[in-house]
């Protein structure tokens, strides 16, 4: 099947944008923009298209990482793939980047993990199918990683400097560390065509958020 993908990460500072022709990733570009990502986005992804000689019409879907992340970030992101999807009529896919992480994985058992600040982790477990084996939760690192099986098992990050000393405990003495790129467009769109190619792809309005959190805003709105 040929098929041609724009894949978009923002949630975090450091973004990235990503084309995937017949499966693989054709260019992936870092976009770095710690004041967001709204006045950088679309022409950063029109120049990308142009650079390849492809037509936002060209596309086949559109494909954006839905977080956990920055909820600004996340929400701009969603945003822009469901407005093109509409627009265009296209179809959307909307990726976890707990998976988009583990894609980048090597072993059968993957635990993907992302700060979270204040002393949390984002994290879930997956397997080489990147089937989702243990949820996606928010919780403590040192409490997250007290639930991981011993062994066989590669954790990885886009960054382990907040909680690497947690796996330094022997009972990781043989899980393997990986550090995969902050560029996550890539695999996000790589993702994104098995879900095309099997059928699985959604229309624009059924892509949604992948929080895992409620934001601040929406905790305190809820405690009034």
């Amino acid at each position: 099947m040929r098929a041609r993908i724009a894949a978009i990460d923002t949630t975090s500072e450091y973004g990235s944008l990503a084309l995937i022709q017949d499966g693989q990733v054709r260019d992936e570009i870092l976009v770095e923009s710690p004041d967001g990502f709204g006045h950088v986005l679309f022409p950063q992804l029109e120049a990308l298209l142009a650079r390849h000689g492809w037509l936002p019409e060209d596309v086949d879907c559109f494909a954006c990482a839905s977080g956990p992340g920055s909820f600004t970030g996340i929400r701009v992101g969603l945003a822009a793939v469901k407005g093109l999807g509409e627009a265009l009529n296209k179809p959307v896919v909307a990726v976890s980047n707990l998976r988009a992480i583990a894609w980048h994985g090597k072993w059968p058992l993957r635990a993907a993990v992302l700060d979270a600040r204040r002393g949390e982790v984002y994290a879930a477990v997956f397997s080489a199918t990147l089937e989702l084996l243990a949820p996606e939760v928010v919780l403590p690192y040192p409490l997250w990683a007290e639930t991981l099986p011993e062994g066989e098992l590669e954790i990885l990050s886009t960054d382990f400097s907040a909680f690497r000393h947690v796996f330094a405990a022997p009972c990781f003495a043989h899980a393997q560390l990986t550090e995969v790129p902050r560029a996550l467009a890539g695999a996000t769109g790589r993702i994104a065509s098995g879900h095309l190619a099997s059928g699985t792809a959604t229309s624009p309005g059924e892509a949604d958020a992948n929080y895992v959190r409620r934001s601040d805003a929406e905790l305190l709105w809820k405690e009034r």
